[in-house]
């Protein structure tokens, strides 16, 4: 009998497709390094851990202009200055190689170190769109013991938000007065437009009677609480990858496109903060997400 071989046309386009395929996928790791959504410390552990991955096939000078404010003349230094190929790939660099990309990482963008000591207030903030409010929500359902702290808020409810639930909705002259009275911990005007705060009282009376309180707030209420009590302990909610947020930003169809346009340039900015914080919990799938947030905050 005849052996049967595969046509070449099938094995050529097959192969056109796994090429495009991994093109892609580098693409848009370039893209998570730029963003932020990943250190590049982290891209060289991936590397280094399966040569074969998108982050294994990454070329060295592509991933090193992938990094924010390393353009190509300063590329080129650094290529030199470690002794370093132009046609390497991460996957594929030597032990005295990897040694000197990983100090020189660590000397200039250095991973934040978690600090030992946790508090019982716990500070949950990310990106928009990343799901802070829906990881939080599934802490609240399945985690009985962690108070999630109510926030008060001077936009209107959206479709099955519930006053005193969800937020509290309050008037201008509302939250002007609690800011007055000094009854917010944090208050701060999120994408130009609403303010958002959290009620002091509740958060306070929790951590007397010993529970352990889980406030979801942006960015800048973040700053605020860790100023007011530095103890806190500040979790940074990132998404699996740039692409997902985007994604997941225009396919929540809660906002037009101008406004889109806007958070997505808010995100950046946000994803920035992150040395700014204690821990990092990827939100690719919510009840991990959840669990990885609860066990932070025992």
């Amino acid at each position: 009998m005849a052996e049967s071989r595969t046509p070449p046309e099938v094995d050529r386009a097959a192969a056109s497709r796994k090429a495009v395929a991994a093109r892609r996928a580098r693409a848009s790791l370039k893209r998570d390094i730029a963003t932020r959504v990943v250190t590049a410390q982290e891209v060289l552990r991936r590397a280094l851990a399966d040569p074969t991955s998108p982050a294994g096939t990454l070329r060295v000078p592509d991933f090193l202009t992938a990094i924010p404010a390393i353009g190509e003349s300063k590329r080129d230094r650094i290529l030199a200055q470690l002794g370093i190929s132009p046609v390497k790939r991460l996957g594929g660099l030597g032990v005295r190689q990897r040694v000197s990309l990983s100090r020189w990482l660590d000397e200039r963008l250095p991973e934040p170190v978690p600090r030992p000591q946790r508090s019982r207030l716990v500070v949950l903030a990310g990106p928009t769109a990343v799901g802070k409010g829906t990881v939080a929500a599934y802490v609240k359902d399945h985690h009985p013991e962690i108070l999630l702290s109510v926030s008060a808020t001077t936009r209107s409810p959206r479709p099955g938000e519930v006053h005193g639930e969800h937020y509290f909705f309050v008037d201008d002259a509302e939250f002007d007065r609690m800011i007055a009275a000094g009854e917010l911990l944090e208050h701060a005007t999120v994408h130009n437009a609403y303010r958002y705060g959290t009620p002091r009282a509740p958060i306070e009376k929790a951590l007397a009677e010993g529970r352990t309180v889980l406030l979801e707030i942006d960015l800048q209420g973040a700053r605020q609480v860790r100023h007011a009590a530095p103890d806190a302990t500040l979790v940074f909610l990132l998404p699996p990858s740039w692409d997902e947020l985007v994604q997941r930003l225009v396919g929540r169809g809660t906002e037009d496109v101008e406004e889109r346009a806007r958070r997505l340039r808010t995100a950046r900015r946000e994803l920035a903060a992150q040395p700014e914080f204690d821990f990092f919990v990827v939100n690719a799938d919510v009840a991990t997400a959840a669990a990885e947030v609860a066990e932070l905050a025992r």
